[in-house]
């Protein structure tokens, strides 16, 4: 979790000045209890800090310094008492609240913590606490935000896909309880047979869909993708080409229509349409494959081009590996068996590489 990252930011007031607030043996363990807390040993920190705090239970640094020592030490639950009688002393602090809005956190009270977030303007931790007290959409919003300044934060990534996750369940519940017989109610239905595998039932759900709006963009990829996932690659074909009518500067949807008429044999075809969704999204590494594929045989120079460019934008995935295998079938059948040779240890080397990475 991302609480650490706070632990790593000095919040707290100098030593000095917290003890020059304090009475004089209140401000000599305070010391001590820093001294000691700069050592390593938060032991010995916790124990000062508490004695300070008997001495002046009014004293909003001591409560604060205290609560920090246990959020160092990862007790996130006894933290909680110091940091709330520190916020009630100073309810302007943002240290205190920020501090007492990840111990909240920590121990599962969501609806408590936030507020306390909302002071610091924490807005990963905010969002978290916000999804898990079932305010998905505000979640969002405050993930959206964290991940902004912090793009790598592993964390922010996961909960902010949860709280999407949530936030479109809960409007397709809403959808479907409000609107089941319309195109858009068949569709969200259709989509939740699909993930369930249930492709007969998808597949009735979405002509539903079809039949009221014939002319609803997405209606018809979603249906040619149902029948792709069964191979049944003609009636995929006439949904896609549908889906293209509808969307002619879509590269996903002239895609999937080259995809299912290299599925069908019908290479050139497949190529043109390969081609042109390349030209609307260009360096897409599935179109470039799937393009090598379809060209192999007819134009081999401009497959090992398209092979080459899926190779460049993938480096070391398994599908730079399948490319450098059709590589290697091509080479072959040109007579360069040294290219071949060279395409035929890259894909062992990435073949080796990515079994490991899955084990």
């Amino acid at each position: 979790m991302i609480i650490q990252a706070v632990l790593l930011v000095h919040l707290l007031l100098p030593a000095q000045i917290a003890a020059s607030q304090s009475p004089p043996e209140a401000a000599r363990l305070l010391q001590s209890a820093t001294d000691a807390e700069n050592r390593g040993d938060l032991e010995q920190a916790i124990v000062d800090f508490r004695k300070a705090v008997e001495l002046s239970p009014s004293s909003a640094i001591a409560l604060l310094k205290l609560g920090d020592a246990y959020m160092r030490k990862q007790d996130y639950g006894a933290a909680i008492p110091p940091l709330q009688r520190a916020a009630e002393l100073s309810p302007d602090s943002v240290s205190v609240h920020q501090l007492l809005g990840y111990a909240l956190l920590s121990q599962g009270y969501a609806a408590e913590a936030i507020p306390h977030l909302e002071i610091a303007h924490e807005s990963g931790a905010l969002g978290i606490a916000q999804l898990q007290a079932d305010q998905p959409e505000e979640a969002v919003i405050n993930l959206k935000n964290a991940l902004a300044k912090s793009p790598d934060d592993p964390d922010l990534i996961y909960y902010l896909a949860r709280a999407a996750a949530t936030l479109s369940s809960e409007f397709n519940e809403k959808l479907l309880a409000q609107f089941p017989q319309t195109a858009r109610g068949h569709q969200v239905l259709g989509q939740s047979y699909y993930s369930a595998k249930m492709f007969p039932e998808a597949e009735g759900e979405y002509e539903k869909a079809i039949a009221l709006r014939p002319d609803l963009p997405g209606l018809h990829l979603e249906l040619g993708e149902i029948y792709a996932a069964g191979s049944q690659w003609t009636q995929a074909e006439e949904r896609f080409r549908a889906e293209t009518k509808l969307q002619p500067g879509n590269a996903e949807v002239a895609y999937r229509l080259g995809d299912a008429l290299l599925q069908g044999g019908k290479m050139q075809e497949a190529a043109q349409e390969l081609r042109r969704s390349d030209s609307l999204r260009p360096d897409m590494p599935e179109t470039l494959y799937a393009l090598g594929r379809a060209l192999v045989v007819s134009d081999p120079n401009a497959a090992e081009q398209a092979l080459d460019r899926v190779i460049a934008v993938e480096k070391q995935s398994q599908l730079a590996g399948q490319a450098y295998l059709l590589l290697a079938s091509t080479h072959r059948k040109q007579g360069k068996s040294e290219l071949a040779a060279r395409d035929m240890a890259e894909y062992k080397r990435i073949h080796s590489l990515t079994s490991k990475t899955e084990q």
